[in-house]
């Protein structure tokens, strides 16, 4: 016994050891670190595409987007016409498990001119995200906004979709972006770099800022010796958020 919690204990360390080394990534490394590529967040719903709702008795429900009732954002409640009968009926989250939507083509114009208006969005973004036509999918999760507020359910929009399996990251619709640099009539440079996003781990849902970022490391990566040692906390920014996520997932999942 005491071998194994001697073995313990240099297992944490060397873990330990590992988050506080530097490393000094290759331009290339940071290039590839910086790409985004979490889907475009958007908070509205095409009321010309079919919407399907799931409850979360399975009964399955498709209809227009109509109406929806929202804090900071995120969704309470949908109101949408039946696709069939032309008859409107109102969703509260705590009844529906996900659901389906579309984004609204306004919205999507509003993206795209964001994504031409900022040079550092050609090396890192994909503009097909910004004018997707895929369907958005959202599900039900109990949340505190903000880390602060009483939880509740909400139907919030998966950003990683595709690579989900072991930490989901959720849209917040009130999240502000970095400061960009740019002269009138000309594209920015830099900035335009999301300061916020819900995230899950295991049955932790929480609010993830940039400022709180270094802090929550190790809860979010920790777990994985291999990643803690290629990603150590003291040698990685914000910016590579998106990218972090999907490796650890890979690292994680094979």
């Amino acid at each position: 016994m005491k071998i194994k919690a001697l073995l313990l204990v240099l297992s944490l360390t060397s873990v330990f050891s590992f988050a506080q080394e530097k490393i000094k990534y290759s331009k290339e490394q940071k290039k590839e670190m910086n790409q985004y590529l979490f889907n475009e967040g958007f908070n509205t719903a095409s009321p010309k595409k079919i919407s399907t709702i799931i409850l979360k008795d399975n009964n399955e429900y498709q209809g227009y987007s109509k109406s929806w009732e929202k804090q900071k954002g995120q969704i309470l409640s949908i109101t949408i016409e039946d696709a069939d009968t032309g008859n409107t009926k109102k969703f509260e989250a705590k009844d529906i498990a996900e659901m389906y939507l579309y984004a609204n083509d306004a919205e999507k114009n509003v993206k795209a001119v964001q994504f031409i208006s900022n040079i550092r969005n050609y090396s890192t973004k994909k503009f097909k995200k910004q004018t997707s036509d895929e369907r958005i999918h959202f599900v039900n999760q109990t949340v505190s906004l903000k880390n602060k507020k009483e939880s509740k359910e909400f139907l919030m929009q998966v950003i990683n979709p595709d690579f989900a399996e072991s930490i989901e990251v959720y849209h917040d619709p009130f999240a502000s972006t970095t400061a960009t640099t740019g002269f009138a009539g000309a594209p920015a440079f830099g900035g335009g770099v999301t300061k916020s996003y819900y995230v899950k781990k295991g049955d932790k849902v929480m609010w993830l800022h940039k400022d709180d970022f270094e802090e929550n490391y190790d809860f979010l990566f920790g777990d994985n010796a291999e990643f803690m040692k290629k990603y150590p906390k003291k040698s990685i920014e914000w910016d590579y958020f998106s990218f972090l996520v999907n490796e650890y997932t890979e690292m994680v999942n094979g």
